[in-house]
């Protein structure tokens, strides 16, 4: 599975870097949808015409080849869509998509905006506080409160909220992160996998 591209807003640059994934999930098919080949997808893009008639996307599940997929129609629904793909005419056809990730080649991601980044481009960053590396973002967390990276070195694990006032620095093209931490944050947050 591809990493989402949902952008996250601080100020900083932004670039793409050799090492980011080849593909971008943009939704996930939830379930099927009525009797005529529907489903609805949860929507994982800022693109608003992602799942517009004649997409094309890939299907991909954990152990397959993408199935490569276009969008016949959709509609909004709730807090994403509900789609019918090219091929796909009957409530047994949609089950068989389930659990899909839609993805799409990086190079169909719009740059993101000055000060914006996907969540895709922060992974992997190395992260700094003081020129003493912290650790890489393993995972970035949106949550009620806001977005949290979750940096990891040595089997440790620090919840590090992304917000203005901690960064110094983001280098999403040379893969790195300054920050300027709380003092007591990192072992207050601090956890051990």
């Amino acid at each position: 599975m591809s990493s989402k591209s949902s952008k996250t807003d601080v100020a900083g640059q932004s670039a793409a870097r050799d090492d980011l994934p080849e593909t971008v999930t943009v939704g996930r098919v939830l379930r099927s949808h009525g009797v005529r080949g529907e489903v609805v997808v949860e929507v994982l893009s800022d693109v608003a015409d992602r799942f517009a008639r004649g997409s094309r996307l890939l299907g991909v599940r954990d152990g397959q080849p993408p199935l490569p997929l276009e969008v016949a129609a959709s509609r909004a629904h709730k807090s994403g869509a509900v789609v019918r793909f090219d091929g796909c005419e009957d409530r047994e056809r949609a089950e068989e998509l389930r659990g899909l990730w839609l993805e799409v080649p990086r190079s169909q991601v719009p740059a993101a905006e000055p000060g914006t980044y996907y969540q895709y481009e922060l992974l992997g960053c190395l992260c700094r506080v003081g020129g003493e590396e912290l650790g890489r973002v393993a995972e970035v967390v949106e949550d009620g409160g806001g977005v949290l990276l979750i940096v990891e070195r040595e089997g440790r694990r620090i919840p590090v909220p992304f917000v203005r006032e901690f960064l110094r620095e983001v280098d999403v093209a040379g893969a790195r992160i300054e920050l300027e931490l709380p003092p007591g944050l990192v072992e207050t947050c601090a956890s051990r996998s």
